[in-house]
């Protein structure tokens, strides 16, 4: 009986080892970085530490462009009050038309009245 049960823990051991040898390789090819999954989870750390930089790049571009884009703005809001101004400024005029400018004086050395046909030969 003491036989038997050598024999089987014999079996039993090779069994385990034999599935261990196979797991091994198992494992082995898993975490292969050219093929497995090891590759594929090397390259997703690549991609993450790139996309790490470029969204890094693009919150500064980002904050540079509020922050121009504030400046402006608030130099619109002053124009826009000029304007305002302005325009309120506009609604105080008279709605008469301006009066108009004096007319040039006359040259003294010509004769104040004067014939059409003589005043059109003379020019």
């Amino acid at each position: 009986m003491a036989m038997i049960a050598d024999i089987l823990l014999a079996a039993g051991a090779l069994g385990a080892g034999f599935y261990c040898f196979v797991l091994a390789r198992r494992l082995a090819r898993f975490n292969d970085l050219e093929n497995g999954v090891g590759g594929a989870v090397a390259v997703l750390s690549a991609q993450v530490d790139d996309m790490t930089r470029t969204l890094g790049a693009a919150q500064k571009t980002a904050a540079s462009s509020t922050e121009s884009l504030q400046a402006l703005t608030e130099r619109a809001e002053q124009v826009a009050k000029r304007l305002e101004l302005m325009m309120a400024s506009m609604h105080d005029l008279p709605d008469t038309p301006p009066p108009a400018p004096p007319a040039a004086a006359p040259d003294p050395a010509e004769p104040v009245f004067v014939r059409r046909a003589q005043r059109a030969a003379s020019r």
